[in-house]
Formats: structure tokens, C-alpha cells, sequence
């Protein structure tokens, strides 16, 4: 009886002491800013020129024109589009503006790619932090997320933070629970 009697009252200590606990992170208004969820959260996808080139290897004016006119775009609409050539051949800058000119119709934002899955997803992110609305922070305590899956140069950080700072109250770089200030608005 006695151990019985013992373990309600460990388990009625346990109960009070959970309710007493107090998430300071959570009441302190602190925002993380993840720039790998920033990533997962866009709908992207990538464009080859190969198909548009004749046999697949070389690029002719005309054929090209003809390509890109019969070339359905609806399915990038409202993305996020890579385009890159995956063949070792001459791409004329202008054939990148075409393709470019063709996916800003069709309602896609676009980016130049490599075909490289990791250079991609950076080229990507770098566009993404040029196209960021950082008003949505204003007067906001903003802290960058520092650690992910994702190899990140302090580029990144810079160009992060050339957005946030003209908004925020705060800005601070890595996790809520252990954060390095940078910035304070007077």
C-alpha cells in the first residue's frame, strides 16, 4: 500500500510540475526563419533544353522557335522553374531568354540551373531570398536559422539578412533556444 501510495503522489508532483512549466521560447514572440523549410515549401521543378535542340545535340534557330511555340507550359504555372541544358553543346544566351520569356507567360518564376540536384537547390534558395517579401517581419524579433541538412555559405546569411534588416526589430542567427544577436533596431 504504501508504494501504491508513493507513486500517486510522484504522479500527482509529475502533473503539477508539467503544468507549471513555462515555454519562454513560445511567449517570446521569437520567429525562426528556416531557409531549408523555405526550400521544402516550394513547388519547383527543372527544364532541359535538350529536347528542344535538333537530334537532341545541336541548337538551330529556327527548329528551336518552332519547339518552344508547340511546347505545352501550362504544367508551370505558379512555380519555380530551373532551366539548364544537360548536353555539352553551344547555348546561345538568347535561347535561355526565349525559354524564360515563354515560362513568365505561363505565370512561373525561373531561375538558371545546372542540372546538379545540391547547385540547384542553392541557385534556387538564392532566388527565393531575392524574391522574399521580408515586410511580413516588420517590427518582428527574427532569428536565422544556423544548422540544417543543407551546406550553406554565410551568402546566404548576407543576403538574408539585407532583406530582414530595413523590417525587423530583432535580428539574431541560430536556434531559439541558443541565439547570437546581430541586429537591434535603435
Amino acid at each position: 500500500n504504501q508504494f501504491f501510495l508513493s507513486i500517486v503522489s510522484l504522479i500527482k508532483t509529475i502533473i503539477m510540475a508539467e503544468q507549471q512549466l513555462v515555454n519562454k521560447v513560445a511567449q517570446s514572440g521569437l520567429i525562426t526563419f528556416d531557409l531549408e523549410q523555405l526550400l521544402k515549401e516550394t513547388d519547383w521543378m527543372l527544364l532541359d533544353l535538350k529536347p528542344f535542340l535538333v537530334k537532341e545535340m545541336v541548337l538551330m534557330e529556327k527548329p528551336f522557335r518552332e519547339a518552344v511555340k508547340e511546347f505545352d507550359w501550362a504544367k508551370y504555372k505558379d512555380k519555380w522553374v530551373g532551366i539548364y541544358c544537360s548536353v555539352d553543346t553551344l547555348v546561345p544566351h538568347w535561347a535561355y531568354m526565349l525559354l524564360t520569356s515563354e515560362l513568365v507567360k505561363a505565370g512561373a518564376k525561373v531561375f538558371f540551373a545546372s542540372g546538379d540536384d545540391y547547385q540547384d537547390q542553392k541557385a534556387l534558395l538564392k532566388s527565393l531570398i531575392e524574391d522574399l517579401d521580408a515586410s511580413h517581419y516588420e517590427n518582428k524579433r527574427v532569428i536565422l536559422k544556423g544548422c540544417g541538412d543543407l551546406q550553406l555559405d554565410a551568402s546566404f546569411y548576407v543576403a538574408c539578412s539585407q532583406k530582414f534588416l530595413p523590417h525587423v526589430k530583432a535580428l539574431m542567427y541560430g536556434e531559439p533556444c541558443s541565439t547570437v544577436p546581430v541586429y537591434k533596431k535603435p
